[in-house]
C-alpha cells in the first residue's frame, strides 16, 4: 500500500487539454503556466492540494474544454527556488 498523505499535499501538475487558449485567459488559472502544444493547451505548474486541483477542474469544466490529461509531475529544478 502506498503512503496516501503524500498526495494531499502540494505538488506540480501537467494539465493537457483539446482546446488552444491564449494568453487573455490566464487569469482563470492563477500561478499555472500556459503554453500550447500542437493546437492544444498545456497548464503547468503548482498546485496546493487535492482541493485546489479540484477546483482548478471545475473551472476546467465551466470552460467548457476539453481535459485530455492530468499527470503529476516533479518541478523544474528551477522552480523549486
Amino acid at each position: 500500500m502506498t503512503n496516501a498523505h503524500k498526495y494531499h499535499g502540494p505538488a506540480h501538475y501537467r494539465i493537457k487539454l483539446k482546446e488552444h487558449l491564449d494568453q487573455n485567459w490566464a487569469h482563470w488559472f492563477e500561478q499555472i503556466a500556459m503554453s500550447t502544444e500542437n493546437d492544444q493547451t498545456i497548464l503547468t505548474g503548482p498546485v496546493a492540494d487535492q482541493a485546489a486541483l479540484h477546483g482548478l477542474l471545475v473551472r476546467i469544466r465551466d470552460l467548457n474544454l476539453t481535459l485530455l490529461a492530468v499527470e503529476r509531475i516533479e518541478p523544474d529544478p528551477v522552480d523549486r527556488g
